[in-house]
């Protein structure tokens, strides 16, 4: 088969390897069908994951079709389509009790395309299959339910629940790329009174619009901290979310939250940011961060197949599987390109 196989920072080539097989009684093999490509991805690429090594199959979010099921597999059979989930879970360690899948003890959490082989290729073999695959709902594109392998789950558990978004609350995303409109989009399910929008790109700033942002801000123009805090009487947002993954982005969303708010980290950081606590002890703030666990996968898809989230605007290109290079520079490149989201399908 053909995949996408990183080798070493900057290095990666779509290539024929070895199609996977079922190595343990709770393995399926998936036929992947639609795939697509993770912020993750771009900075596995930077060389700031130094966990993925050399020859790895890169991709953590696919939909596609069961091939095979190894003998203890019992939700799922051959045939099937099923959404292929970022984040596999034993179901059985103390953490996966807890409903943490991210931090899966049992030899789950994110491996795929990060510890094992991942789904940017034409098959992806998933352990764990009953607890780390769920059936795609009756009538919602494969493209829609695509979206909810990632970074709808990440934005609304690591964004949303985490900053403890509530009814009247002023929210402010900082980074309006895909996983920012995502905290955006899953923020408005809990009725603030306001979400702003930080962002460089005049494009993004507009994409935010259209998810829910009703106040944006480009901080290469614009001050964001006295714009918020214009907004708010002084005192700065209730919650403040980072999306970006870059010290100058944490640290200004520290400095959104008003004493007593949440500041959640989304961003993956490949660098240190700095904390600073001589100015922050006194503000009784509380920060959070955090793997994706995907425990809220299930609601999202109920929402998505009631058509309370259009997931599928998020997509913005399409792509076949054998064109994952031209869709990693499309995607890598989105100031130019307006990409938010890419899909490739067979």
């Amino acid at each position: 088969m053909r995949a996408l196989v990183y080798h070493g920072p900057g290095r990666k080539s779509w290539e024929d390897v070895p199609k996977p097989e079922i190595l343990a009684d709770g393995d399926a093999v998936v036929r992947v069908d639609a795939v697509t490509i993770c912020g993750t991805d771009l900075h596995i690429l930077k060389g700031d994951v130094p966990a993925v090594t050399d020859g790895r199959i890169l991709g953590h979010e696919a939909v596609g079709t069961v091939e095979a099921a190894g003998s203890g597999v019992r939700t799922v059979k051959p045939g099937d389509q099923v959404l292929v989930s970022c984040i596999t879970a034993c179901g059985t360690c103390r953490f996966c009790r807890e409903a943490r899948y991210g931090q899966c003890l049992g030899g789950g959490g994110w491996i795929l395309g990060h510890k094992i082989d991942g789904t940017q290729a034409e098959y992806v073999r998933v352990p764990f299959a009953d607890t780390s695959v769920h059936p795609l709902p009756a009538g919602v594109p494969a493209q829609d339910v695509l979206m909810l392998a990632d970074i709808l789950p990440t934005g609304y558990e690591v964004g949303v629940l985490n900053g403890a978004v509530r009814p009247g609350d002023v929210v402010a995303v900082v980074g309006a790329g895909p996983i920012g409109l995502a905290a955006i989009m899953g923020a408005r399910l809990f009725s603030p009174s306001h979400v702003v929008a930080i962002d460089l790109a005049d494009s993004r700033l507009e994409a935010a619009k259209q998810f829910g942002a009703d106040a944006t801000v480009n901080n290469s123009r614009q001050d964001a901290l006295a714009a918020v805090r214009d907004m708010t009487g002084g005192l700065g947002a209730d919650v403040a979310i980072e999306a970006v993954g870059v010290p100058e982005a944490f640290e200004l969303t520290v400095a959104l939250a008003r004493p007593g708010g949440h500041i959640a980290n989304i961003g993956v950081h490949g660098a240190p940011a700095s904390l600073h606590l001589e100015e922050q002890w006194i503000r009784d703030i509380t920060i959070t961060t955090g793997l994706v666990d995907t425990f809220s996968t299930p609601t999202l898809l109920r929402l998505v197949a009631g058509r309370q989230l259009d997931a599928g605007r998020f997509v913005t290109h399409h792509f076949s599987l054998d064109e994952f290079p031209k869709a990693y520079d499309v995607f890598s490149d989105a100031a130019r390109t307006g990409a938010l989201k890419v899909v490739l399908t067979r």
